[in-house]
């Protein structure tokens, strides 16, 4: 048997090479480049093989080990989960700041491969730098942590251990029904360490991606029950764009009518202007989905899990008979709600709907109910979008009016946390299958930037917009340097209304007060109600390399907005927002969404608070 002698980081790198995934008869590399921070538990290993490997594996070069997960993740978001790139870290703080964009991936089901250094597997010393002591175990680590944020971990203690892990690694990342973080921690030993690799090992790899076909039962029963529904609804989650299946569902919404909702992963299933659109749905949907939802007969959920906000916190279904057709890749989310399985590919499943369904269609009543609610909407976000005037301070959703009379189907949108999300979810018109990428399976601030990169990378030339507000960009503002570096040319635009403006709200109608949300100095009573912070958001962003664009009315603002868009450089349009406390804001939430209040209280404000809590609640089911 022909060998070939290679350290065990430079088996991995070698191997990775030479993998590919398949599907539709397309190909693409599984992982296409390496992010990597370097320190003693990587540097000699890792760091090595990557420049041995130079010509066969990108390598990227981040600020934050988190931020680095965050880039990989809008990578493979973007390239429909067929392609994602590689973390590698240091042992020590380095791998455990992994965690959270770990818990990111896997949670929004998102392929990424970690490989974090780890331990001497030989334990030449004990304590090593940076090892944890764990009195009753001696083989953990602080890579433990990484165990249930991921859906498959293994520590490679031998070199030829790696073999069997990496064929693993490989399997879960191309499965579109088990993917989201793997880790594979390497002991920085064992990482340096020569072996005979059989040259198999290295062949190239074609791991196809499966498109499962509904069983015969299921989808029978799945028609039957959209034939007797008198007021069907399709709920869109982010399978549909993970299976490419857009088309088909709106094939099958062109051929029976029935309305589609989005949840924040599936929003632009279908483009904003289809008359079976009726937008986002839940806690931060429209008035058209969020009726539909409460009068529905029939749920028909399309690649979805579920989440609270999706289901207004199990109150928004409210229609007495109200039953669910869970379409879905996995059979964990398709049983959800008690519903009707049907375990299948998002497009394979809606495909062999749409063919037996033909002649079936919803009541002529029931397509115009909802298009006049949508049009309604569209009116309320119109009225939302538009200032009063061009030399006023805009207000957060005239920031989202400027970018709509601006932007193509070809630019992508990214946001993940604050007020945003429940904004951009009511009110954004998205113009394509991808342009809109709001991460709110975690909802994990400091995701955007990092993402936009991640995004430009996979999808290059086209406009890249990284929204944030000033609490999430405080968070992780690193990687601009990054995107400098590399010359990739997001635009990034910070609105900047001096606190946690999404919880702020939330505080308040919860009767916490806003206490700790604002981002002002202490007043004499020692709450932070004090004039704002003399932060300059702006000169940050400027002082890590970014062009800068200030934007003080909303005359300022198209103009700064187009020129961001025209930039071929890393760009930053900076606007202080006006509050809704003072003008108009987005519309309210149409759903309720379930945060506890305090039982017992003496203010006013929570003992209020609780009183409209009790109410809603008194709404909740259990659908069985």
């Amino acid at each position: 048997m022909s060998t070939r002698r290679l350290t065990t980081a430079q088996a991995l790198v070698a191997f990775l090479a030479r993998q590919y995934t398949e599907r539709d008869g397309q190909r693409h590399r599984i992982v296409n480049a390496t992010w990597g921070i370097f320190g003693h538990g990587n540097v000699a290993g890792i760091g090595q093989a990557l420049v041995e490997y130079g010509d066969e594996m990108s390598y990227l070069q981040g600020r934050n080990e988190q931020a680095m997960v965050h880039a990989a993740v809008g990578y493979a978001r973007q390239s429909n989960r067929l392609s994602t790139h590689a973390v590698t870290t240091s042992i020590g703080p380095g791998a455990t700041n992994l965690v959270t964009g770990a818990a990111l991936a896997t949670i929004n089901r998102l392929p990424v491969l970690l490989l974090p250094g780890d331990t001497f597997a030989t334990r030449p010393a004990d304590p090593v730098l940076q090892q944890l002591e764990v009195p009753y175990a001696g083989d953990v680590s602080v890579n433990d942590t990484l165990r249930p944020v991921s859906v498959y971990f293994d520590r490679i203690t031998r070199p030829e251990a790696l073999i069997p892990a990496e064929l693993q690694a490989m399997r879960v990342l191309a499965d579109p029904a088990a993917t989201g973080a793997v880790t594979l921690a390497l002991p920085q030993d064992v990482q340096a360490e020569g072996f005979d690799w059989p040259e198999e090992f290295f062949a190239e790899r074609v791991w196809h991606v499966r498109r499962p076909q509904p069983d015969p039962y299921e989808l029978h029963a799945a028609v039957r029950a959209v034939r007797e529904a008198r007021r069907p609804l399709i709920v869109a989650g982010g399978g549909v764009h993970h299976s490419e299946a857009e088309a088909a569902l709106r094939a099958l919404a062109d051929a029976t009518g029935i309305p589609v909702a989005s949840t924040q992963a599936g929003k632009g299933s279908l483009r904003h202007d289809h008359p079976a659109d009726v937008g986002g749905i839940g806690h931060t949907g429209t008035a058209t989905a969020d009726h539909l939802a409460r009068t529905a007969d029939l749920v028909i959920g399309v690649g979805t899990r579920y989440s609270d906000f999706t289901t207004a916190s199990s109150t928004l279904f409210a229609h007495p008979g109200v039953r669910f057709v869970n379409l879905n890749i996995t059979g964990f989310d398709a049983h959800k709600l008690a519903a009707l399985p049907l375990v299948a590919d998002a497009r394979a499943a809606l495909e062999a709907l749409t063919g037996h369904l033909a002649g079936h269609r919803v009541d002529p009543a029931y397509e115009s109910e909802y298009a006049e609610r949508k049009t309604a909407w569209e009116a309320r976000v119109t009225a939302a979008y538009t200032a009063h005037s061009d030399d006023a301070r805009p207000t957060q959703p005239q920031v989202l009016g400027a970018l709509d009379t601006l932007i193509g189907g070809d630019d992508i949108l990214i946001n993940a946390a604050g007020s945003l999300p429940g904004d951009l979810h009511k009110l954004w018109r998205a113009r394509s299958r991808d342009q809109y990428h709001v991460e709110y399976g975690y909802s994990c601030m400091g995701y955007e930037i990092p993402a936009a990169i991640g995004v430009a990378l996979a999808a290059p030339g086209r406009p890249v917009w990284a929204l944030v507000g000033d609490g999430t960009y405080l968070m992780n503002p690193t990687e601009i340097v990054t995107a400098v570096q590399e010359r990739v040319p997001i635009k990034v635009v910070i609105l900047q209304n001096h606190g946690y403006a999404s919880i702020g709200g939330l505080s308040e109608s919860v009767g916490a007060e806003r206490y700790g949300t604002a981002y002002r100095y202490r007043a004499p009573d020692t709450t932070y109600t004090g004039d704002p912070l003399p932060v300059d958001l702006a000169a940050n962003a400027a002082s890590l390399g970014m062009r800068v664009l200030r934007a003080r009315t909303v005359r300022d603002l198209r103009e700064a907005l187009a020129e961001a868009r025209a930039s071929t450089v890393p760009t930053c349009v900076y606007v202080e927002t006006e509050t809704a406390d003072t003008v108009s804001g987005a519309p309210p939430a149409e759903a309720w969404w379930d945060v506890p209040v305090a039982e017992t209280a003496t203010r006013a404000s929570a003992v209020k608070a609780r009183e409209e809590y009790d109410r809603q609640r008194a709404a909740r089911r259990r659908h069985l």
